[in-house]
C-alpha cells in the first residue's frame, strides 16, 4: 500500500549547508555545528552530514546520547557534548572519542573515575559561567581550575577547550555582551596560571557569530543561524535581512473543507465566531505535532495564493482555518509552490507565507520553539 503523509517538514539542506558556508567565510573561524535537539527538528543525521560538507568542523550536542548517535551513524568529526549529568554513561563516551563540558569538580571527579576503569584518557573542555548564571562553574572555578591541573600534569585529562555561552548576544548593543567577555577572557587568563592551556576558546553563539567578531576566538558555535532563522527578529532583522535561508518549510494536507454560515462557533470552548458565511479547513496537524495550541489568528496556512488564518483553538491532531467563502480548496489539497493550492505552515517569505517567525509571534514564543516542537508524527523529507 502507497502511503501519503497528512503532513510532511521538507527540509532543505542545501540551504542549511548554504548557510553555514556563509558564517564561515564571513567569521573567518572554523565553526561549531550545533545539532542538538534533533537539530532543531530538521533531523541529526541528515543536517550534522551536510553541516560538515559545508564545512564545519566540529559537532555540538547537549545529550551524550545524541552525541553517540552521530558515532554510531558513522561519523567521525570531533564532538562535544554538554548536558551530561553526572552519571551518564562517560565510559561510552570515552570509548567513542566524545568531549565532555565539564562545569564542576563532581563532573570531573566522574568522569575521570569513568576514564580510569575505560583504560583512555578523557577529552573536556572547562565550562565557566560568565553571567548567564545557568551552566558552568562560578564560585567553584578556581577549585575546578586546581583539580584540572593536578589531572593535567599527570596526564589523566587532555583539556582541549574552555568556553562559556552568551545570555544577550542577540541584543548585539547590549553592554552586559562586553561584560561576559571580559569574565571570560579573565577566566581564561586564571586557567593560564594554573598551566591549563586550552586548545581552543570558544564563546560565539549564532547571533555572537553574526554580530560579535571580538567574540570569535578560535570556534564559533553555530546554532539557529545555521537553519536559516534569526537568532531575535526584532533586535537582529530577519533571515533575508542576515542573509540566511531558512532550511524547513512544513505542510499538511486539508483534512476537510466545509462551508458554514455566519455566527457559526469554532472549537473548543467557542473562542471564534464566524463574521460572515465561509469555508472553513481543517488541516490534518494540531499540538501533538507541535502546533502551539495558543496561535492566534496571525498565523495559519497558505492555501494556492491566499493566506488563510487560524480561526479558534488549536486541537491535539487538528485545527480549522478560514479559507473564505470563495476558495476553491478541496479536501486531500496540498502542494508545494506559491501560486497552486498549497498548505504551507512554515514557508519562504518571499512566497509570502507564514514563516516560523509569524506563527512565534501568534503563539508568543521564538522561532527556536516552533521549529524544535514538531513532533516526531511529522516525517522529515530531505532534499
Amino acid at each position: 500500500m502507497t502511503r501519503v503523509n497528512r503532513s510532511e517538514a521538507l527540509i532543505d539542506l542545501q540551504a542549511i549547508e548554504s548557510n553555514v558556508k556563509k558564517i564561515i567565510k564571513s567569521s573567518g573561524k572554523p565553526a561549531l555545528a550545533v545539532v542538538k535537539a534533533d537539530a532543531y527538528g530538521h533531523g541529526l543525521i541528515p543536517v550534522a552530514k551536510s553541516a560538515l560538507n559545508a564545512g564545519a568542523s566540529w559537532l555540538g550536542t547537549a545529550l551524550l546520547e545524541e552525541a553517540i548517535a552521530l558515532r554510531d551513524a558513522g561519523i567521525q568529526a570531533p564532538i562535544i557534548a554538554w548536558l551530561t549529568p553526572i552519571h551518564d554513561d562517560f565510559e561510552s563516551a570515552i570509548a567513542k572519542r566524545i568531549d565532555i563540558a565539564i562545569p564542576s569538580i563532581d563532573h570531573l571527579s566522574a568522569l575521570v573515575k569513568a576514564a580510569e576503569r575505560a583504560g583512555q584518557t578523557p577529552r573536556i573542555h572547562l565550562e565557566v559561567d560568565t553571567g548567564m548564571s545557568r551552566g558552568g562553574a562560578l564560585s567553584e572555578w578556581r577549585a575546578l581550575l586546581h583539580a584540572t591541573s593536578d589531572l593535567v600534569k599527570a596526564k589523566k585529562v587532555r583539556v582541549v577547550g574552555i568556553w562559556s555561552h552568551f545570555a544577550r548576544a542577540d541584543e548585539p548593543n547590549h553592554p552586559f555582551n562586553d561584560q561576559q567577555l571580559g569574565n571570560f577572557e579573565a577566566r581564561v587568563e586564571e586557567a593560564e596560571g594554573f598551566g591549563i592551556h586550552s586548545e581552543l576558546l570558544h564563546l560565539s553563539n549564532s547571533a555572537a557569530s553574526l554580530k560579535n567578531s571580538r567574540a570569535h576566538f578560535d570556534l564559533i558555535r553555530l546554532g539557529i543561524a545555521m537553519y536559516g532563522l534569526s537568532p531575535d527578529i526584532s533586535t537582529m532583522g530577519s533571515s533575508e535581512d542576515l542573509g540566511l535561508i531558512p532550511a524547513m518549510r512544513l505542510r499538511a494536507q486539508i483534512h476537510l473543507v466545509k462551508e458554514v454560515p455566519a455566527g457559526s462557533s469554532v472549537g473548543y470552548g467557542g473562542t471564534a465566531t464566524t463574521s460572515q458565511a465561509t469555508k472553513l479547513g481543517v488541516i490534518a496537524m494540531g499540538y501533538a505535532d507541535g502546533i502551539p495550541r495558543n496561535a492566534n489568528s496571525q498565523a495559519g496556512v497558505l492555501v494556492g495564493n491566499k493566506m488563510s488564518p487560524i480561526i479558534g483553538r488549536v486541537s491535539m491532531d487538528q485545527f480549522v482555518v478560514d479559507l473564505g467563502i470563495d476558495s476553491n480548496a478541496k479536501n486531500g489539497d496540498w502542494a508545494y509552490l506559491i501560486g497552486n493550492e498549497s498548505v504551507t505552515l512554515i514557508g519562504n517569505k518571499k512566497a509570502g507565507g507564514y514563516t516560523a517567525d509569524s506563527w512565534a509571534k501568534a503563539s508568543g514564543t521564538i522561532n527556536y520553539e516552533i521549529v524544535t516542537r514538531i513532533g516526531p508524527r511529522v516525517p522529515r523529507i530531505y532534499n
